[in-house]
């Protein structure tokens, strides 16, 4: 890890989609993230997605700046009433600390709780993640993951 990154939050915009899509047509990390979109290659269906989260008030989407350079995204919506967080940043910047802090930032702005996670069981280091940000996991469920076409250990977690 080299120097450590300013790393920064602000909603997520329409002029933000493009680097957000390129980070998402990483093989390695399509496969580790696993429930995706049925298509991540498929930019119109991105692009609707992403048009009803910016569109939905209960939605809160930020864009994660490292150094001025956009380097992914958070999130959080709501499921069944309880509110749901999700986050990607670019594998090329992976192992440099951002998701930790970008994730501390998001929680830090983001009072619900509890407030859960979903993680591929195999994903060890979102796993690790959770964990140091205090998220205990509460269970583990069979879920149909598009990523791998198959149905697959999912984790989930909460922080209260």
């Amino acid at each position: 890890m080299g120097e450590p990154h300013v790393v920064t939050l602000r909603a997520t915009r329409a002029g933000d989609l493009d680097a957000l899509f390129g980070f998402e047509q990483d093989p390695t990390a399509v496969r580790m993230a696993a429930f995706t979109s049925p298509d991540p290659s498929d930019r119109a269906m991105f692009d609707a997605h992403w048009r009803r989260l910016l569109a939905d008030p209960t939605v809160d989407t930020r864009t994660v700046r490292a150094d001025g350079v956009i380097v992914g995204s958070v999130g959080r919506w709501f499921d069944d009433g309880r509110a749901e967080l999700t986050c990607w940043i670019d594998p090329a910047h992976w192992h440099e600390g951002i998701a930790t802090r970008a994730m501390r930032l998001f929680l830090d702005e983001v009072h619900e709780r509890p407030v859960r996670a979903r993680v591929a069981a195999d994903n060890a280091p979102s796993i690790a993640l959770l964990e140091r940000l205090g998220f205990r996991h509460v269970s583990t469920e069979t879920s149909f993951a598009n990523a791998r076409d198959a149905e697959i250990e999912e984790r989930v977690y909460t922080l209260d």
